[in-house]
């Protein structure tokens, strides 16, 4: 169970190569988390990240297949984690794709993918694990949301509406939540520089993984109901979701 202080016990990581949960798992482990369950593809990278959290104290850490495309597992996905390892008391929601806007405008279904992964086939993974941290009575959930979903730019309005939808999902289930002893924590990074971005410009207010994952940390240890990071731009996105059309148009990509 998570103490009077906010450090968990245990974490179970939906896109456990994601390396901003990594490097939350890398500041959770050495202060009192002893389980680690890295949902993931099957890959070099997840089980890196396996051996990264074994490295750092867990006395448990494993990797578990999770497809966030395939909807139809998802219910006994998370009964058999839960049903394996016992309550958990972290859930970092951190799959993801970033997607090719250009060539992404021009193949629906490769669209529809990204759109799949970082959405809606998350609700339906998140509803699973939901479920079960209802039934055991406690729990948070962390969801790696994004700035780009605030309000969705003409140069990513895939990827941006993607995390939009996320975005609105938690918000909503953490409202109906109350009561349950059950929390959400949305996280809403600005541009990270990492492997996702990877020869891409920074852009301006630009973070990292270990940025990001100081803030989580913070953020379960506080309760808090949303993290920006870097905080500023939680005031720099309460300006821009009121700029005008015409001036929203022309911010660059």
């Amino acid at each position: 169970m998570i103490d009077a202080i906010g450090r968990p016990q245990s974490v179970l990581v939906l896109g456990g190569s994601s390396e901003i949960a990594q490097a939350i798992v890398d500041r959770l482990v050495p202060v009192r988390c002893r389980t680690v369950v890295l949902a993931g593809r099957e890959g070099t990278r997840l089980t890196e990240a396996v051996e990264r959290a074994k490295a750092a104290g867990a006395d448990v850490a494993e990797a578990v297949a999770f497809d966030a495309t395939e909807t139809g597992q998802h219910t006994a996905f998370a009964d058999a984690v839960f049903d394996r390892f016992g309550d958990i008391d972290l859930v970092i929601v951190a799959a993801g794709v970033l997607g090719d806007q250009s060539a992404d405008e021009l193949d629906p279904p490769a669209a529809a993918a990204v759109i799949t992964t970082n959405f809606s086939g998350l609700a339906s993974a998140i509803l699973a694990v939901t479920a079960r941290l209802k039934r055991q009575g406690y729990g948070r959930l962390v969801v790696l949301s994004s700035v780009a979903g605030e309000r969705a730019r003409r140069a990513n309005f895939i990827y941006g509406s993607s995390k939009a939808g996320l975005d609105a999902f938690a918000q909503g289930l953490g409202d109906s939540l109350v009561g349950t002893g059950v929390d959400v924590t949305i996280v809403r990074p600005g541009f990270v520089v990492g492997r996702m971005t990877e020869g891409m410009a920074p852009a301006p207010f630009s973070t990292t993984p270990e940025a990001v994952a100081d803030a989580v940390v913070k953020g379960i240890a506080s309760g808090a109901t949303v993290v920006y990071v870097p905080p500023l731009l939680r005031w720099v996105f309460t300006g821009m979701r009121h700029l005008p059309r015409a001036v929203w148009r022309r911010v660059p990509g």
